[in-house]
């Protein structure tokens, strides 16, 4: 029963991660708080999980013109050295530091979504 939770829980957050909802933080807070899985790990497993659900969202984004190309080159140029320099980073953290990080950061997301102004 274990296996088709995680299974559920998985295709929702990757659903959710694809349509821009983040589905990776849920995905994150069921990890760490209902698996018991320790933060560096599921941050991990976030990062892995990542790169196999953003190939379908970049594919399904593409063909609705909604990817600006030079602005994602851009990103993944950034983005794969920032995200392996991350994942070394967390695996020398203190969980505890880990945790208030990430804290800190949905935080941060959250209040700037209530107050950002859409187009």
């Amino acid at each position: 029963m274990s296996a088709l939770v995680a299974a559920a829980v998985g295709l929702a957050t990757g659903i959710l991660s694809g349509c821009g909802v983040g589905g990776g933080s849920l995905l994150m807070l069921y990890l760490t708080m209902l698996a018991g899985i320790a933060q560096y790990q599921a941050a991990g497993i976030n990062l892995l999980y990542f790169l196999a659900c953003a190939p379908a969202a970049l594919w399904s984004h593409s063909k609705n013109g909604l990817i600006e190309r030079r602005t994602a080159l851009w990103c993944i140029a950034a983005g794969i050295p920032a995200a392996f320099a991350a994942s070394l980073l967390a695996a020398r953290m203190d969980t505890g530091w880990l945790r208030r990080a990430f804290g800190i950061f949905l935080l941060c997301v959250g209040i700037k979504e209530c107050f950002a102004k859409r187009k």
